[in-house]
């Protein structure tokens, strides 16, 4: 009966995806006129970027507004052995890093366009509710259409 209630549940509310393959995901927004969520995190190690991940992105309310007018990309550093990526993944995290986060900065996010043009940026920790950081995504999203 549980295990019922938990496919219910996920069908109702699909969770969203998060890629580790920028290429892959701007291709899909070029057919999607999806813009692109990036987020350089520290996954095991930086504080701020684990507080982001829970009170923000994986809200229901960024989830439900992600699931309809975004594709996702999550550059993750974690540092502890037992989470170690796999080489084509570090690659990848390093090349975006060198393109959108040259400083280093995590947690930090950015809001880009089908061709990578950056449209907003978080620097560290949105001060701010899920509900204001998917207002201020809606109004960029808005803008440019």
């Amino acid at each position: 009966m549980k295990l019922l209630i938990f496919f219910l549940i996920a069908l109702v509310n699909p969770s969203i995806t998060w890629s580790g393959n920028f290429t892959e995901v701007q291709k899909e927004a070029k057919q999607s006129h999806k813009l692109i969520v990036i987020n350089f995190s520290g996954s095991d190690w930086c504080g701020p970027c684990i507080r982001l991940r829970k009170e923000i992105l994986e809200s229901a309310s960024f989830e439900q507004y992600a699931q309809e007018h975004l594709l996702l990309v999550r550059a993750d550093f974690p540092r502890q052995k037992k989470n170690k990526l796999n080489e084509e993944q570090v690659k990848r995290n390093e090349a975006l890093a060198e393109k959108y986060n040259p400083e280093g900065k995590f947690p930090y996010t950015l809001l880009v366009d089908e061709n990578g043009k950056v449209l907003k940026d978080w620097d560290g920790f949105p001060n701010e509710t899920a509900t204001e950081f998917v207002a201020q995504l809606n109004q960029t999203v808005n803008a440019g259409r």
